[in-house]
């Protein structure tokens, strides 16, 4: 896959972007804050409907704007489709895929695939649970793109589940120390339900997740011994709130030994084994206010060699860690059948030459490459020779601070070395 042509209308710093792009590499220079990641942010958001940078969508349109739009057209295979989403400050958004209008914006994902990569990622090896989940999350989504509606409707049940344990604490402990109160047992009786409801939406995450872990890892392990020969191998195992649970079943989720890759799990056992276990932590979590249990709660532990890569790994390996686990995702959904375009940004300043000269061989290995480097010179040498090069600056107008790319007082790049 790659993108033939992209278009902003009012993101971020810029009024208007028209730009036609082609395979190879193509590259965004420019000083810092002038908007290049803007340009690459706005693809990655089409591809998974969230920014790597924020939140939420607000901060994504211009300033003085209520709308902001993206549009991308890609070619897959020899298939041109175009995607385009219209993001409001404040609202729904809207999509579209050609010309036709779509139910949900959520049904725009998988016409365009990224594979992104910032600084920020290194949250991934340092940072906690949530930016994993998250992760693995962008991945479920672009590979199950109907899993996208699951975890809206997971996340809007946890609410209700919190909301309810919090709101009927009272009835809720009552009923269970006496079991005769009428309004404790309408609470009990819609707790069942949402109980029903979390365990089965649950379920599929679980199960796409692990599965998601159990196909990435040797992705991992292949991609990070070729960033980082020297150093000790890299692995991935996911851990649940319910691994003691699962593990009576035989299965072994966060407890997998190095080099073994993680057990796969039916969305039916993982649905049964969640039931189980809020029937039998209900009075844990009627005491917190709060559900203790399931996906919104599990982790992915990243290794290297037999040590967690979190407090171990120096600053190097926990870059090419984090760098390996994106690059595995390339490399896992290029064996799927769909190659996302792969997006580097400002990555080449925080690696030594090697790994630079070893991110060069694995990122000319895919169809497309974005990539953004405030220094021209932190760009190899090889990758100089054959990348397109854009020119991105901003400027003071009397419509606030724009980003404009290749202008005409500017010598714009092209394919060869810097102009």
């Amino acid at each position: 896959m790659y993108v033939r042509h992209l278009q902003l209308t009012d993101f971020r710093s810029w009024p208007n972007l028209e730009l036609d792009l082609t395979p190879g590499v193509t590259v965004f220079s420019g000083p810092n804050g002038h908007g290049k990641t803007n340009v690459v942010e706005a693809l990655g958001y089409l591809a998974s409907l969230s920014s790597h940078r924020v939140n939420g969508d607000a901060a994504l349109v211009r300033e003085g704007r209520d709308v902001a739009s993206v549009s991308a057209t890609a070619v897959n295979n020899g298939r041109e489709l175009t995607a385009h989403i219209a993001i409001k400050a404040r609202g729904a958004n809207r999509a579209h895929i050609n010309r036709t209008a779509l139910k949900s914006a959520r049904d725009v994902l998988g016409i365009v695939r990224t594979t992104l990569f910032s600084p920020e990622d290194l949250a991934l090896v340092r940072g906690e649970p949530e930016q994993r989940r998250l992760f693995l999350d962008q991945i479920m989504v672009a590979r199950y793109p109907r899993l996208a509606g699951i975890r809206a409707d997971y996340d809007k049940a946890l609410k209700q589940r919190n909301a309810l344990l919090r709101n009927n604490a009272a009835e809720l402990r009552f009923h269970a120390e006496s079991g005769n109160d009428p309004e404790g047992a309408s609470a009990i009786a819609t707790l069942d339900v949402w109980d029903g409801q979390l365990a089965y939406l649950g379920a599929q995450l679980m199960s796409a997740r692990v599965q998601i872990v159990h196909d990435l890892s040797p992705h991992v392990l292949a991609t990070y011994q070729r960033l980082a020969p020297e150093s000790r191998p890299a692995h991935l195992a996911y851990t649940s709130t319910v691994d003691e649970e699962l593990g009576q079943l035989g299965i072994e989720l966060g407890r997998s030994r190095p080099g073994e890759p993680t057990a796969v799990l039916s969305p039916d056992i993982a649905e049964a084994v969640l039931l189980e276990a809020f029937s039998a932590r209900r009075d844990q979590e009627i005491a917190r206010g709060t559900t203790l249990l399931g996906p919104h709660r599990d982790d992915v532990i990243v290794r290297l060699g037999s040590q967690p890569a979190k407090g171990y790994a120096s600053h190097g390996e926990s870059w090419s860690y984090a760098l390996s686990l994106r690059l595995a995702a390339f490399f896992m959904q290029r064996g799927d059948g769909t190659e996302p375009v792969v997006i580097l940004d400002d990555v080449f300043a925080e690696l030594d030459r090697s790994r630079r000269q070893r991110l060069v061989e694995l990122a000319q290995e895919a169809e497309q490459v974005l990539i953004t480097a405030a220094v021209d010179e932190d760009i190899p040498a090889e990758l100089r020779q054959v990348a397109t090069f854009h020119t991105v600056e901003a400027r003071e107008t009397p419509d606030g601070r724009i980003s404009l790319v290749d202008s005409a007082d500017d010598k714009p790049g092209g394919r060869g070395e810097v102009q």
